[in-house]
């Protein structure tokens, strides 16, 4: 009778869970399913008193004319190199610094630890003004170069946190293991190690990119020319003086801008779900 009681009481809990995720689900999904809804409507629905759920008539007008207002190509070009580059250098620099802040304790490492907290309380607004003094100082003001290193700087704390947590649960006696067959230190590194942080590895690219994509504040100070605009600063000009935005191809310019980091992360889930099944078995 307990075990029966149990049995449906388990069963109660796990659907209220099932249904906390669904609503869940929902919850995140229904702001993009309206935006990609939004985006295909017509002018004629866009301005009706009783708005649909979806396009009555499909259209790609909205599509059309943000390419005729803004220049979201090249807008496109540039976030995706910023990005892409902050990415890389990020992961490049915080992967070796991570290794050492964890295998080799010392004051430097503990100082470097306490900085990466201490750095992520800082609002954008404290430091924007000594930081485009700075970069005025090496002429980096309206310079995609300029804007890929103040992401760097400002993704890398967050970087080193994420990988350090990773190379913690690399077993040392891994390491150990290596060097007694006769590997060195960089053989190491690159045979062993490395292989298994490929899901943090993953994870920090992601977040890495994603951030430097979607970013808006850095972009707007520090970038002038309409040609070097990202794409989170180009969809700011479907909004006019008045605060009037231009609906349709504000939803079609934001539906393309947001389908970059989609696919960025559908592509990086299979490498990042492999190297956790890799990872457990090299464990």
């Amino acid at each position: 009778m307990n075990s029966s009681r149990g049995g449906a009481s388990g069963q109660l809990a796990r659907t209220g869970q099932y249904l906390a995720l669904i609503c869940y689900l929902v919850f995140l999904a229904f702001p993009l399913f309206w935006l990609i809804s939004t985006a295909f409507k017509s002018p004629q629905e866009l301005g009706s008193v009783n708005p649909t759920w979806l396009p009555q008539h499909p259209s790609l007008d909205s599509f059309t004319a943000a390419f005729e207002q803004q220049p979201l190509a090249r807008s496109a070009l540039n976030s995706l190199i910023v990005a892409g580059c902050a990415a890389a250098v990020s992961v490049s620099i915080a992967v070796p610094a991570a290794y050492a802040m964890v295998r080799y304790r010392s004051p430097v490492s503990k100082a470097a630890t306490g900085w990466i907290l201490v750095s992520q309380m800082f609002p954008f607004v404290l430091v924007i003004i000594p930081l485009f003094l700075v970069l005025k100082s090496f002429h980096l003001i309206n310079s995609l170069t300029g804007l890929v290193l103040v992401y760097v700087v400002w993704n890398l704390p967050f970087a080193l946190w994420m990988l350090q947590g990773y190379v913690r649960a690399v077993p040392a006696s891994l390491e150990e293991a290596a060097a007694i067959d006769g590997c060195g230190r960089f053989r190491t590194l690159v045979s062993v190690v490395f292989p298994l942080l490929t899901p943090g590895l993953v994870a920090t690219v992601m977040f890495s990119f994603v951030t430097a994509w979607n970013e808006f504040f850095f972009a707007l100070v520090l970038l002038k020319s309409p040609e070097k605009q990202t794409m989170s600063v180009i969809l700011t000009h479907f909004i006019g003086a008045e605060g009037a935005a231009d609906l349709g191809p504000l939803a079609a310019a934001a539906v393309m801008a947001t389908l970059p980091s989609l696919l960025f992360f559908s592509l990086l889930q299979r490498r990042l779900v492999s190297g956790i099944m890799s990872g457990a078995v090299k464990g």
